[in-house]
């Protein structure tokens, strides 16, 4: 792996020689390694959205952004906006939050489009190294901005940090047993439900916005730490994951093989070949597209819009309670795939297209009594949103072959963002419309 430290272990004593069958190592040894990768990619998955959640989850504040006498910078914790539109029913921002949402997912696209030309065959220890710097670089310039535009730049960092880590990791499970996309997958549904619930509770508890951020510099340490320290080396192995009790222990990853050299890399794929997976990936890319589109535009284009006057709650402490909520959905249901497994998931993208219809009615006509009702319905938007994720790379992982599987994965996880991105140049409009004409 480019730019790992430490020595590396050689899979043979020369090239040309067939390595001796290395000895079985102790049960409890392969047990061990089994739970380091597990909990490995769990948090990776974690702290990779950590950053990408926590700029959602701050969307209102940071278009709410007031500068305090002095210059210096300042987010009151329970935000007025502004400037809005006094006259509108919705108390809207000047710009929509899904402006946040494109600053938060257009890099992540374009590192997406990358990466079945070519950016997933870089080496893995630079990728990451600068996951992790551009997570810590976007809370900083969050933190001590004093402007919308600047706090704009710090999301795209953190879209950069989620985007790169993304099509990284994800195409690293290709070289470890199948029932690590489920600890990944787990993992970043953590990341949505810690994320949102932190940058919740320590604003509730009267912690400013600049320093609830600051306080989360410790998580891109911790990813760094994760992949170095704690992930085994890769190796051949059953990738369904029954056979992994008879692979060998193995060390970090700071100190052994690159995953780049392993047997199974897409490397040698011609361009023939991974069209040929793409258009067999398409069952799954579509309908994933469809539910992180009908997800992201409910959440930045109608979570601000959603807004009750007649209850204890500000507008914007309603919106994160929203982002909250659908976040332990999400998380919920991408830790579920031990138990429930989805093969038809175009299912999961008609019920939430269902769910956008009706609370675009709702915004429009203002039926649904109580915020309470909202919130189940979030929920339950979650759940979807998280079971339609686990289960695509889930059915993926089973159906390509092994020197497919490093290159599918790579190129399936542009699905999300993908809708996400369509969702926010929706939105935007829609936001402008709604509040203008309300």
């Amino acid at each position: 792996m480019g730019g790992c430290a430490g020595s590396r272990r050689r899979l043979s004593d020369s090239e040309g020689e067939e390595a001796d069958p290395a000895p079985r190592p102790p049960p409890q040894d392969r047990q061990g390694a089994h739970w380091k990768n597990a909990v490995g990619f769990w948090l990776l998955g974690l702290c990779n959205n950590f950053s990408y959640v926590v700029m959602l989850s701050a969307a209102h504040d940071i278009l709410s952004h007031q500068r305090a006498p002095g210059n210096q910078s300042h987010v009151d914790p329970d935000p007025t906006p502004t400037s809005h539109n006094s006259s509108s029913r919705f108390d809207c921002n000047s710009v929509s939050t899904a402006a946040v949402l494109l600053a938060d997912i257009l890099p992540t696209l374009v590192i997406k489009l990358l990466a079945p030309l070519g950016l997933h065959l870089l080496p893995y220890s630079p990728r990451v190294l600068t996951s992790g710097i551009c997570a810590a670089g976007s809370f900083i310039l969050v933190a001590f901005s004093h402007s919308v535009g600047i706090s704009l730049c710090g999301v795209v960092l953190a879209s950069i940090s989620s985007g790169l880590g993304e099509v990284t990791f994800l195409a690293l499970t290709a070289f470890y047993p199948r029932a690590v996309i489920s600890w990944w997958s787990s993992g970043t549904g953590g990341a949505g439900l810690l994320g949102a619930l932190s940058y919740l509770g320590l604003t509730q508890a009267g912690l400013s916005p600049q320093h609830t951020l600051l306080s989360m510099l410790g998580i891109p340490a911790l990813l760094l730490a994760s992949y170095f320290l704690l992930l085994t080396s890769p190796g051949p192995q059953d990738p369904g994951g029954e056979g992994e009790a008879d692979t060998a222990a193995r060390q970090p990853l700071i100190n052994s093989e690159a995953p780049e050299s392993k047997p199974g890399s897409s490397s040698h794929l011609s361009l023939q070949e991974r069209w040929t997976v793409f258009k067999g990936l398409l069952r799954y890319i579509v309908p994933l597209v469809l539910v992180y589109f009908a997800e992201y535009f409910i959440n930045q284009g109608l979570f601000e819009l959603l807004f009750f006057r007649n209850t204890f709650l500000s507008h914007a402490q309603q919106y994160r309670w929203y982002q909250m909520l659908y976040q332990a959905g999400v998380f919920a249901s991408r830790s579920s795939l031990r138990c429930c497994r989805i093969r038809h998931t175009w299912a999961l993208a008609l019920l939430q297209c269902l769910n956008l219809a009706f609370l675009l009615a709702d915004v429009w006509l203002s039926f649904l009594p109580s915020i309470y009702l909202v919130f189940l319905i979030i929920l339950y938007e979650g759940l979807l949103g998280g079971a339609a994720y686990v289960n695509t790379f889930h059915n993926i992982a089973l159906e390509t072959s092994s020197e497919h599987r490093e290159f599918a994965m790579a190129t399936a996880c542009i699905s999300d963002t993908l809708g996400i991105s369509l969702s926010g140049l929706l939105a935007l409009p829609l936001h402008d419309f709604l509040c203008q004409f309300s």
